[in-house]
């Protein structure tokens, strides 16, 4: 009578170093990768030029500070009508008067 080969039912498993071995070779993987990324950060942080020294700083002007320009400008009202208006049919909204992109 010829005995068949089957294995064990503990037998289907890797041998327990195996899975072990494969863990370990897989961190040090991990942690191969992560110290290159730092190396790699490092190195292109060290070729960015460094922060302006005092002299380098902006300056006020002469006059101060500069303050905000307040403009008043004409309302035209808008009188009301059946059709909707499309933008270029509304004089001066968006830019100026003259057709000049808005500044």
């Amino acid at each position: 009578m010829a005995s068949s080969h089957l294995p064990l039912p503990g037998q289907l498993a890797a041998p327990h170093g195996t899975s072990g071995v494969l863990l370990v070779i897989a961190g040090v993987a991990l942690v191969a990768v992560l110290l290159a990324a730092f190396a790699w950060g490092r190195r292109l942080k060290a070729r960015e030029p460094g922060p302006p020294r005092p002299e380098e700083q902006p300056r006020l002007p002469e006059g101060g500070p500069v303050g905000d320009i307040v403009e008043s400008q004409e309302t035209e009202e808008l009188t009301r009508t059946e059709q909707r208006r499309t933008p270029h049919e509304l004089k001066g909204y968006g830019g100026s008067h003259d057709g000049s992109p808005p500044r």
